[in-house]
């Protein structure tokens, strides 16, 4: 899926007028909303755990690796997020702050509205390196 603007009368190095589209991919947009969340503190990663790792796999939604886009006929973004976060950060804050930075960032690069970013935490990774050992949501509330 793809994202359209038409750009007419665009100015050419020349100074002649050309008409044409942007297109951006909705795979774009799902990288600046990965690198806008791991901006933010409190962030361990993005993407689901093991068995939704294994569903994207098999789909060819407008998920990527924990990343939803879709777009309305005005041409407004609702995304959707998951994330771990490490054990000890205060989750609705840094949930509030993945919101804001994802819709600021989304917003300033393509140009267009950000009507919603829902922020789903999938796990808890501890900080201090344990190998990788996780508390994913499965059954923690």
């Amino acid at each position: 899926m793809e994202s359209k603007e038409k750009k007419n009368g665009a100015q050419s190095v020349e100074g002649a007028e050309l008409d044409g589209e942007v297109r951006i991919n909705h795979s774009v947009i799902a990288n600046i909303i990965r690198i806008s969340v791991l901006e933010v503190e409190g962030v361990a990663g993005v993407g689901g755990g093991f068995i939704d790792g294994m569903a994207e796999l098999f789909s060819r939604k407008n998920t990527e690796r924990g990343v939803t886009v879709r777009e309305d006929e005005g041409g407004r973004y609702s995304i959707e997020v998951r994330v771990s976060l490490y054990f000890g950060s205060p989750m609705t804050e840094v949930a509030a702050n993945i919101q804001r930075n994802v819709a600021r960032q989304v917003a300033f690069m393509t140009q267009k509205s950000v009507a919603r970013v829902n922020v789903i935490i999938d796990g808890v990774k501890a900080r201090d390196g344990t190998k990788g050992k996780t508390a994913e949501g499965g059954g923690l509330g």
